[in-house]
C-alpha cells in the first residue's frame, strides 16, 4: 500500500505538538501561586544549589607492574623477538594455499 509522504510527517508533527504542550504545562506555576517580583531585591528565592563535577572523582592510582628484568628474561626464555616474528608470518591454517585456476580465476 502506498502512503502519502506527508502522512508520516503529520503523525510526527502531532506527536511533537503533544509532547511540547505537555512539557509546557509542567513548567507553568500552580494556579493561584504568587510569583516574586524579579525586580525586587528583597524577594525570597530558593537557595542556589551546586553539585560539583568532582564530587565522585577518584584519584588515579598506579597499578603495580612486574619487573622489567623479569619481562626481558621471559622473552629471552621464549626465544626472543624472532619467535614473535615467526608467529606473525606463519599461515593461519595448516591447509595448503589454493591453486591458481586457469585463466587467472576469471569466469565468463
Amino acid at each position: 500500500m502506498l502512503r502519502h509522504p506527508t502522512s508520516a510527517f503529520g503523525v510526527l508533527l502531532a506527536a511533537w505538538l503533544v509532547c511540547s504542550t505537555s512539557q509546557a504545562a509542567e513548567v507553568q506555576p500552580a494556579p493561584g501561586a504568587v510569583r516574586p517580583d524579579p525586580l525586587d531585591a528583597r524577594a525570597s528565592v530558593p537557595p542556589a544549589t551546586h553539585v560539583s563535577a568532582f564530587q565522585r572523582y577518584r584519584a588515579h592510582r598506579d597499578v603495580p607492574v612486574g619487573s622489567w628484568k623479569d619481562a626481558n628474561d621471559t622473552v629471552t626464555r621464549i626465544g626472543g623477538w624472532r619467535v614473535y616474528a615467526r608467529e606473525a608470518t606463519a599461515p593461519e591454517s595448516a591447509s595448503p594455499p589454493p591453486q591458481p585456476r586457469p585463466g587467472g580465476g576469471h569466469q565468463h
